[in-house]
This record gives C-alpha cells, sequence and structure tokens, in this order.
C-alpha cells in the first residue's frame, strides 16, 4: 500500500521548471473567474510541463494535457490519474524500498551524469547516480511483469523525477552542471512522492504530442496556452529529465552529455516560427474560451498576440492583464528589468466570422466590408470568380471550395501567388534578410532606391516578387505603382515592415494554402465561357468617377473610361442571362458626380443596389446584385 508520504514524512513538489506557474496561479483562476467559465467545461492545457496548473484546476474541469517532452508526459499523467495509485500487486512499499540505504547498481545515469570511472560530468554524486539507476531500472521491471498499472508506473516515475531535483548538481536547469559540488548535491537522495490525487471526477486525457498535429482533433472548451517564451529549447535544458524518464541509453554528444537527437526540438521557440505556430493553433481549436499566458521577455510581441486574438476571436469579449512575476535568473540576467507575466482571454469567434486580411495595402481594398459583403452574396453557388482580384481580401473570405483569382495586373496576381507559393518561414527570413542588406529604414530615401533598383534591373533574378514585397512595404502608402516599362515607380514612405503586417502576411498565406485557387491574369471578357449558373462572379472593377491614379492607363497597365465600363456592364448583362449571379461594387454618386452610365443600366435591367456606408455624404459604397 502507498504510504501518506515518504520514509521521512516528504512530500515532494519542488520540480524547478522554466515558466511554472505556481507563483501566479491564483491570478490565474481570478482571471477565469472574471469571465465565467462554467465548471465541468473541458479544459485543454496544452504545454503542460510539470502540470502545474492542470493540477490546480482538476477538481473544477475535467483536464487534458499535452506537451512533447516525454519527462512532462510523465509528470501530468502521474498528477492528474493517480487517484488508483496503491501498489497492491507489489510485496513492497516502493517508497520505503527506494528509500534503502543498501540499493544502487551502475548503469547509464551513473556511467555517463557522475564522475564514475573517470567520466568528467558532475550532475550527480556516484552514489546518488547508482541509487537513480537502481529505481529507474526496478520501475521499468515492475511495469514489465505487470505488477505496477500503467498509473503507478508514471507515479513512480514522476516521483523519481522530482526526488532527483534535490540533489541535482544545478543552478536551476539540466543544460549544464556546477562544476563545484553544491552542498545538497552531495547528501544521500530521498525517494519522494509528488503530490497524491486522492480523489477525482473523472479520467483525465494526456498527451506527447505536438501541439501543432493534434488541434484539429482535440475537443475541449477552454484552451490554455502557455508556450515557451524564449529561444532556449527546454529538450536541451531538461535533457537529463528525458533521458531518465524515458531510460532509453540514447547517444549523447558534447560536455553536457545531451540527447543526440534534435526529434525534441520546438518551434515555438524559434522567432518567426512561433508567430506561424499561433495563428495555426489560435484558428483550429474548438475550444470557445481561449486563455494565453505569455511574458513581457518573450519571443512575440503584445501586439503581434493581439492582432491573432482579434482576427479570430470576439474582439469586445478580449481581456488582458499585467502580473509581476519573479522569473529565474543567472549572473547574466539579475541585472534586467522587472519582469511581468501576460494573460490574454479572448471568446472564439465562429468560423463564418473570421476576416482575412490580404497583406498587401491595395488601393480600394474591401477588407473592411468583407461581413457586409457576406451577408448578402447567394445562398447557393460552386465556383467564386473574384474578377478584379487585387489584394484578394474579397476572394480569401469566400466559404467556396473553388475559388478564380484574377487581375489584369500580372505583377500584383505574381503577389498574390507568391504568398501561396514560398513558405511564409522562409519569407519572413527573407523580408528580415533583406531589410538589414539594404538597411530599410522608414523615408530612408537612398537605401530604398538602392533596392528598387535591383528590383528593376533587367538581369537576372528579375523581378523577383519578395523583394517587390519589400519595397511595397517601404513605399509611400505601400502603393504597388509601375511606370509605361513596368517599372516600380513608388517613391519611399514612412511604413515598413511590423508586427500586424506580419500577422496578415501569416494568416493570409495560410488561408490561401488552404483553399483551392486557380490564378490568372486576363482580361474579364477571358471568363465568359466559364460562367454558368453555379458560377458566382464578384467585380471591383476600378470606379469610373473617382479614377485613382494607378487605372489612368500610364502605369503600365490599362486605364479604365467609359467604353470599359460599357464593356464590362455588358458582360456582366450576358452572367445575368446564362443565369449566372454577380455582384458588382462600385459608387453611383461622387463629390457631386454621378455615374449616369451605372444607374442607367441597373434602372434598365432591375438590378438589385444595396448601400454599405449609408452615413457617408462623400462616398457611398453599394453593391448591386441580379438576385
Amino acid at each position: 500500500m502507498i504510504q501518506s508520504s515518504s520514509s521521512n514524512g516528504e512530500i515532494g513538489d519542488v520540480m524547478r521548471y522554466l515558466g511554472n506557474k505556481d507563483s501566479i496561479l491564483n491570478e490565474i483562476n481570478a482571471f477565469i473567474k472574471e469571465v465565467n467559465i462554467p465548471e465541468g467545461s473541458v479544459f485543454f492545457d496544452a504545454f503542460s510541463g510539470t502540470s502545474s496548473v492542470g493540477s490546480f484546476f482538476k477538481e473544477k474541469y475535467q483536464i487534458i494535457a499535452n506537451d512533447y517532452l516525454y519527462f512532462s508526459f510523465v509528470y501530468s499523467h502521474a498528477k492528474l490519474n493517480s487517484a488508483n495509485v496503491d501498489f497492491k500487486k507489489l510485496n513492497v512499499d516502493p517508497f520505503i524500498e527506494f528509500n534503502r540505504d543498501d540499493i544502487g547498481i551502475v548503469g547509464f545515469i551513473t556511467e555517463n551524469y557522475s564522475p564514475y570511472n573517470q567520466c568528467k560530468r558532475m550532475y550527480f554524486s556516484v552514489e546518488n547516480a547508482k541509487k537513480i539507476d537502481y529505481i529507474r531500472s526496478k520501475i521499468e521491471e515492475w511495469k514489465r511483469e505487470q505488477m505496477i498499472s500503467d498509473d503507478e508506473y508514471f507515479f513512480l516515475g514522476a516521483s523519481l523525477l522530482e526526488s532527483i531535483s534535490k540533489v541535482a548538481n544545478i543552478a536551476g536547469v539540466y543544460g549544464a552542471y556546477l562544476k563545484k559540488w553544491d552542498p545538497r548535491a552531495i547528501k544521500p537522495m530521498t525517494f519522494i512522492q509528488i503530490e497524491h490525487t486522492r480523489s477525482q471526477k473523472c479520467r483525465n486525457v494526456v498527451y506527447n504530442k505536438k501541439l501543432e498535429d493534434i488541434i484539429d482533433d482535440v475537443e475541449c472548451d477552454i484552451l490554455y496556452l502557455d508556450p515557451p517564451y524564449t529561444k532556449n529549447q527546454y529538450s536541451v535544458q531538461y535533457h537529463l529529465l528525458e533521458t531518465i524518464a524515458k531510460y532509453d541509453s540514447p547517444r549523447i554528444k558534447g560536455i553536457t552529455g545531451a540527447r543526440e537527437s534534435i526529434d525534441s526540438t520546438s518551434d515555438w521557440s524559434r522567432e518567426g516560427k512561433v508567430e506561424i505556430l499561433l495563428d495555426k493553433i489560435v484558428s483550429k481549436t474548438k475550444a470557445k474560451h481561449i486563455i494565453l499566458s505569455y511574458s513581457t521577455s518573450g519571443i512575440m510581441s503584445k501586439e503581434y498576440i493581439e492582432s491573432v486574438l482579434k482576427r479570430y476571436g470576439k474582439e469586445e469579449t478580449l481581456r488582458f492583464k499585467k502580473i509581476p512575476y519573479k522569473k529565474y535568473r543567472n549572473h547574466q540576467t539579475k541585472d534586467e528589468d522587472e519582469h511581468f507575466e501576460y494573460l490574454f482571454y479572448v471568446e472564439k469567434k465562429s468560423e463564418d466570422d473570421v476576416v482575412y486580411t490580404s497583406p498587401l495595402n491595395y488601393m480600394g481594398g474591401k477588407s473592411k466590408m468583407i461581413p457586409f459583403l457576406k451577408r448578402n452574396e447567394p445562398k447557393e453557388y460552386k465556383k467564386f470568380i473574384d474578377i478584379f482580384g487585387g489584394g484578394f481580401n474579397v476572394g480569401i473570405n469566400t466559404s467556396c471550395k473553388h475559388v478564380v483569382y484574377n487581375d489584369i495586373n500580372f505583377r500584383v496576381k505574381q503577389l498574390i501567388e507568391m504568398f501561396g507559393n514560398v513558405d511564409t518561414f522562409d519569407l519572413y527570413k527573407y523580408i528580415l534578410k533583406e531589410i538589414k542588406r539594404y538597411n530599410l529604414t522608414k523615408n530612408n530615401k537612398e537605401s530604398y532606391l538602392k533596392a528598387r533598383s535591383d528590383y528593376n534591373h533587367p538581369e537576372p533574378p528579375l523581378r523577383d516578387s519578395k523583394l517587390l514585397y519589400v519595397l511595397v512595404l517601404f513605399g509611400f502608402q505601400q502603393q504597388i505603382r509601375f511606370n509605361s516599362s513596368l517599372e516600380f515607380n513608388n517613391p519611399v514612405g514612412e511604413s515598413g515592415f511590423n508586427d500586424k503586417i506580419m500577422e496578415k502576411m501569416i494568416s493570409f498565406s495560410r488561408r490561401l494554402n488552404e483553399k483551392s485557387i486557380i490564378f490568372h491574369s486576363n482580361d474579364f471578357e477571358f471568363f465568359r465561357d466559364q460562367i454558368d449558373s453555379d458560377t458566382f462572379v464578384y467585380c471591383d472593377p476600378p470606379y469610373l468617377i473617382t479614377l485613382g491614379s494607378y487605372n489612368d492607363g500610364k502605369r503600365g497597365f490599362n486605364g479604365w473610361n467609359e467604353k470599359e465600363e460599357k464593356r464590362l456592364l455588358s458582360f456582366l448583362k450576358e452572367i445575368d442571362e446564362k443565369g449566372g449571379k454577380f455582384m458588382l461594387s462600385n459608387v453611383l454618386t461622387h463629390k457631386g458626380r454621378e455615374n449616369t452610365l451605372l444607374l442607367e443600366w441597373i434602372k434598365k435591367n432591375n438590378f438589385r443596389v444595396v448601400e454599405f456606408n449609408k452615413e457617408s455624404k462623400i462616398r457611398k459604397e453599394i453593391i448591386v446584385l441580379n438576385y
């Protein structure tokens, strides 16, 4: 039978774990209470670590825990599912057996992590290393001989990891050992038991997976995210605990004896990768409630996190709290400024309410009109053609599976395609590299013109869309302008690459890759024979009475005039006659001018008109519908 404590009366819970939330659990609990999440909900602790958060909430919620590190999986399993741990099949109490003075064998830990047989690594004294080897091998033997259950196996494994923490000769993590013996490290190790769950309302689920591989499948009400904050890899910082938990005698390397395998490295500790992953996780989770813990010293900025949460969550529900937090410091970080923990909460939107925004600040873009356009789209259609695609704000937001993008400006079409064809992380690295290479900053004319000249140079690599995007970011009002020779000619501006643009680029690129899109750069009449009764055509042409400079016919591409307007209206009439559906965005009046051509065409054909910004006295955006 398991004792109420170890032989010397200790119950352990002393693991020093980077980012451990023990000290702010009450703050997290108060934060959750503010948003009234009902008890009995399913709480997904997606980066469980040593399961301090899951353990705290296990009496209130059903817990799903996950961590990609195996030793964290052992901890979570032990803390969340130990109600039935009693060791009835054993003829000994393991907490007495493992505290005997005469136990110990020479095994993998002794040979590689103690000063045994000329090994220089000083993680453990020889005596404690032998005891660790004995206990770990015995736990494995009992499991193999079915003398302990799975729950008991993980409970003993976690208890060993907890016991090790009290005698490890380290400063705080296992990335390196101390060169001199800490007094506590040379004391005999006592085998202590972790906190024991006496009762639990339900069986809790524990995963040992990468979060991005399971997020689509996990059914939960609450998603709690506590990802790594820094570039330090937990698989390196805790390599020794991983080896003891697995006890797989891995190939090791270097002064510290780190595991040679890189399978457990995490992209959550990589700048650029972590932003991409956060977008995916928040967009894909089935949870209604999202709670995120992060740090003022983390890789991601507060602005980026909020941008992601606002895209996929109901903005009016977004809550933020800043908590003073004492973190682990070494001699290199002791003089750093005060540290704070961030807590974010948002209630997730339905997928239909999420609006994706083009990373191109394309003149006339319809990002703010998307909810309005979606409310007025046909109920049923099988193919969507965005015939004046531009920045693709409309097409990227359609729920239709078969989408056609078209824009007569093939440079713009190539830019949009590029977001889908180029790996987003590679594009991110490219942007940073070119910014550094050319020393691009706001209003830095000389550097900007050098980059623009290189883009326009006629020799290969010819007119790289990635470099064009960098120029657009730093150009005047981020416009896309060309001269009659199709050379990019926008002057330098006051903009640049920032977190909000990065968030747009990441979410847009992911969405682009999830859809089936065919890209064209043709005149709109090219699609005449592709339209039938199952087709919905969206048209956002240049507005005849608000003509912008980018459509004046002097920029290397065709302009827009009454002839083009008549040709388009005739084309839309053909769509109507074929039974297809169309939506035309335009304006009827602007600064005292009236588009009589369009007005007469609408009246003649009895098409429906819906106003968007009725309150505007200057420019009233309208859509014309034939359904």
